[in-house]
C-alpha cells in the first residue's frame, strides 16, 4: 500500500473544524479559555538484518489535546479516540482537573493581539510514493552494501526505511487557528565489525522532508561498514587534558544543552548553570547563534509556535554575546519577560563557522581527541558541569593514529562554550541545529 495522499493539507479543513468544536464544547462547559492541538498522522518502517526482513509497521493514529482554563486555574487532557462524545468526556476531564488546580499568576493563553496574522507556507510536505516492498528492498541494499565493504563486517544490528506523513491544527479560544501537513523520511544502518577478537558497533543514517533526497542507500551502508571498521583495536589513552573535536554530528549536542540552559523553564526554577548571564560574553566574538525559523523543507520550521505565535528569525548569541534567553508565554511570564515565540522549542539554529572542514581542525588541534561517539546523560543542569563517556580517534602531529574507547571526557560547559577554538564548515544537515565540527581549547580525557 501506498501513503501518498492519504494525509495531507486536504486534511486540514476537517481538522480545522474539530479543533473549533472542541473549543465551542470547552466554552459550553464553563472554560473561560482554552487551547486545542489536533493531530492525525500515519507512516511505514522496514527493518532488516542479517540479509532477513525483521519488521514491516504502518500505523495510523489521531487524537487531540486540550488545555483549558478557569480564571488562573489551569487543565489538560488528551485522548486518541474521536467523536462528538470523546470530545465531551475529554472536555470535562481538563475542567474536572482546573477545578482542583492552584492558581497560577502566569497561567493562560498568550495575549489575543500577539497571535500570529499570516502563516508563510513553508513546503514542509512531501509524500513518499514508497511501497512495503521497495521499502524492503532499499533496506536490504542498503546493509548488503555495508557487508560487502569489508569482510570484518561480520554482523548486522539492524537496517530501518521509514517514512512519516501527518498534519496538525492548534487553535484557541481568540480565534486562532493554524495547521500545517508535514513529512519526514529516514534510512539508517548499524553494522558490526569483528577481528582478532575484538568487536566494534558503528552507524550511519540520513533524514529529510524529501524521500527522494535521502542519500544513496548503497553509501549509507557503506559509511557505516567503514566507520565501524575504523574501530577496531581501540583502546583507551592514558589521562591527560587535551584539545577535544567534537564531529559535528555529536556538536549538535553541546549546542542543544546550551538551549535548554537558556530556556526560561530551567530559569525560572532557577536550575539552569546560565541563569542570570543575559548580555554576557559566553563565547568568543567571532561566534554567533541565531534562529532561522521559515526556511522552506528544513527539518525544524515553523510559522507559529505552540502558543500560535508567529516565529521570526532573531539571535541568541551574536558576537559572543547573549542577546536573548528561549522563552515562551508561561515561561516568559514568570521572568518577566515577553515571549520569544518559542514555546516548543527553537526553529532551526545557525552557529556560525569557519571554512576549515574536519580534516583541517584536525591538522589545526595537533594532539588531542576526535569524538564520534558518546555515552550518557553527563550534564548537570545546575553547575554546568560535563562528563561522558566518549569513543573516538587519537590524533598527533595533526593525523589521527588510532581508536579509543572507555575514556570519559570532562569540563564545565561555560568553560567549553569560552574555550571554542572553530567551529568546521563540515555542517550537520539532519538536525535542527546546524552546525559543524567544535574544537574545543582544553578538556580532561580520562582513560587508563
Amino acid at each position: 500500500m501506498s501513503a501518498t495522499d492519504v494525509i495531507g493539507p486536504q486534511a486540514l479543513p476537517a481538522l480545522q473544524a474539530q479543533v473549533e468544536q472542541i473549543i465551542d464544547e470547552a466554552r459550553r462547559q464553563g472554560a473561560s479559555a482554552c487551547e486545542v492541538a489536533v493531530s492525525l498522522e500515519q507512516g511505514l518502517s522496514t527493518s532488516v538484518r542479517q540479509r532477513e526482513v525483521e519488521t514491516v509497521e504502518f500505523n495510523r493514529d489521531q487524537g487531540f489535546g486540550i488545555t483549558l482554563y478557569l480564571g488562573q486555574r489551569k487543565g489538560s487532557a488528551s485522548t486518541s479516540a474521536t467523536g462528538d462524545a470523546a470530545i465531551r468526556e475529554t472536555v470535562a476531564a481538563a475542567l474536572a482537573i482546573a477545578r482542583h488546580a492552584s492558581e497560577d499568576e502566569s497561567a493562560g493563553l498568550a495575549d489575543a493581539a500577539l497571535m500570529a496574522r499570516e502563516l508563510p507556507s513553508l513546503d514542509l510536505y512531501h509524500p513518499w510514493a514508497i511501497t512495503p516492498e521497495q521499502a524492503i528492498e532499499q533496506a536490504l541494499a542498503c546493509e548488503a552494501a555495508a557487508f560487502d565493504t569489508d569482510a570484518r563486517i561480520r554482523n548486522a544490528d539492524g537496517t530501518t526505511l521509514s517514512t512519516h506523513q501527518g498534519c496538525r491544527v492548534y487553535g484557541n479560544s481568540h480565534g486562532f487557528i493554524g495547521g500545517y501537513a508535514s513529512t519526514r523520511h529516514s534510512l539508517s544502518c548499524v553494522m558490526i565489525a569483528e577481528a582478532d577478537g575484538q568487536m566494534q558497533r558503528d552507524y550511519w543514517y540520513d533524514v529529510n522532508r524529501q524521500g527522494e533526497r535521502l542519500a544513496d542507500a548503497t553509501g549509507i551502508g557503506q559509511r557505516a561498514a567503514l566507520r565501524a571498521v575504523s574501530r577496531l583495536g581501540a583502546r583507551p589513552v592514558p589521562t591527560c587534558e587535551v584539545p577535544v573535536l567534537f564531529a559535528a554530528e555529536l556538536a549538535t549536542g553541546l549546542f542543544s544543552s546550551f538551549l535548554g540552559a537558556i530556556s526560561g523553564g530551567n530559569l525560572y526554577r532557577k536550575s539552569s548553570f546560565l541563569e542570570g548571564t543575559l548580555g554576557q560574553q559566553l563565547f568568543p566574538e567571532w561566534l554567533s547563534l541565531d534562529e532561522r525559523p521559515h526556511i522552506p523543507r528544513a527539518l525544524g520550521s515553523a510559522s507559529f509556535d505552540g502558543d500560535g505565535l508567529a516565529t521570526y528569525a532573531k539571535s541568541f548569541v551574536e558576537r559572543g554575546e547573549l542577546l536573548s534567553y528561549v522563552l515562551g508565554t508561561y515561561s516568559g511570564r514568570k521572568l518577566g519577560l515577553p515571549s520569544t515565540a518559542n514555546t516548543g522549542g527553537v526553529h532551526n539554529l545557525f552557529v556560525s563557522h569557519g571554512e576549515e572542514d574536519q580534516a583541517a581542525l584536525i591538522r589545526r588541534m595537533g594532539r588531542g581527541l576526535l569524538v564520534t561517539e558518546l555515552m550518557g546523560q553527563g550534564l548537570n543542569m545546575v553547575t554546568g558541569d560535563y562528563s561522558r563517556g566518549a569513543g573516538g580517534y587519537w590524533v598527533e602531529n595533526g593525523e589521527i593514529q588510532f581508536p579509543v574507547q572507555e575514556v570519559t571526557i570532562a569540563g564545565n560547559m561555560r568553560d567549553m562554550f569560552r574555550q571554542i577554538v572553530a567551529v568546521g564548515s563540515d555542517l550537520e544537515l539532519r538536525s535542527t541545529i546546524r552546525t559543524g565540527s567544535v574544537l574545543i581549547e582544553r578538556m580532561t580525557v580520562a582513560g587508563s
